[in-house]
């Protein structure tokens, strides 16, 4: 198969479909490191209310406040 005999809108396509797999990829791992980050702040906020309780952890996992 010579470069000559490739259709262009072939391989126009073939770049649209490898760029959608690419975005899906990449928004999935972003959505996903959003969640972790916003799971992070929680848990120190948290931890900054419990503190500024005067809690300590040992007190705050008998109280169900930490898993």
């Amino acid at each position: 198969m010579s470069i000559n005999s490739l259709e262009y809108l072939e391989m126009a396509d073939a770049t649209n479909k490898w760029d959608q797999q690419d975005e899906s990829a990449s928004s999935a791992k972003v959505s996903a490191n959003k969640r972790q980050q916003a799971a992070a702040r929680r848990r120190i906020e948290m931890l900054r209310d419990i503190r500024e309780c005067g809690l300590t952890i040992e007190e705050a996992k008998e109280l169900g406040l930490l898993h």
